[in-house]
C-alpha cells in the first residue's frame, strides 16, 4: 500500500512540475510579444528586431471580394518602418487577449488586437505568432495577421 501512495505522489509531482514549466514557457512567449509591441511604442527598431529570427516572413491576409490574397514583408522593412516613424505618430498595439500553446521548443499564439495610431482607432484583426526556443531564448519565426476596420 505505501508504495502505490508513494508511487501516486511522484505521478502527482511529475505533473504539477510538468504544468509548471508549461506556464512559465507560455509566459515567456507572452513576454516576447509585448517586447514586440512595446518597442513599436517606443519606435525603437533595435527592439522590435531583436524578437525575430533573422529571416522570419511577416505576412498579412487582405480581404478581398473574391477571395483573400496575402501580402508579404521582410523583418528588415518592418524594423526600418518603426524606426523611420515620426516622433508626432504614436502607434500602439493593444493586445485584447493571448492564447498560448507550447509544445517543448515550439509555440503558437492568437492574440486578437486593436491598433490605434495617435490614439484614434486604424483598425483591427488577429495575430497569429510561430516561435521557437533558441540559445538566445524565444524568437519569433512566422507572424500573420489579419486587419479589418469594422467588426471588431
Amino acid at each position: 500500500m505505501k508504495n502505490w501512495v508513494a508511487l501516486l505522489g511522484l505521478i502527482f509531482l511529475m505533473l504539477f512540475s510538468f504544468q509548471i514549466q508549461a506556464q512559465s514557457s507560455e509566459e515567456e512567449v507572452k513576454a516576447v510579444i509585448e517586447q514586440l509591441f512595446d518597442g513599436m511604442r517606443a519606435k525603437d527598431g533595435q527592439q522590435v528586431g531583436a524578437v525575430f529570427l533573422e529571416n522570419a516572413p511577416m505576412q498579412t491576409v487582405i480581404a478581398g471580394e473574391n477571395g483573400s490574397k496575402v501580402d508579404s514583408n521582410s523583418v528588415a522593412d518592418f524594423v526600418a518602418r518603426i524606426s523611420q516613424t515620426p516622433e508626432d505618430v504614436q502607434l500602439d498595439e493593444r493586445i485584447l487577449d493571448y492564447q498560448i500553446q507550447v509544445d517543448g521548443d515550439m509555440a503558437a499564439a492568437w492574440t486578437p488586437y486593436e491598433f490605434y495610431v495617435n490614439g484614434n482607432f486604424s483598425h483591427c484583426g488577429v495575430n497569429s505568432f510561430q516561435l521557437v526556443r533558441t540559445e538566445e531564448g524565444w524568437k519569433i519565426v512566422y507572424i500573420i495577421d489579419t486587419r479589418r476596420k469594422e467588426g471588431c
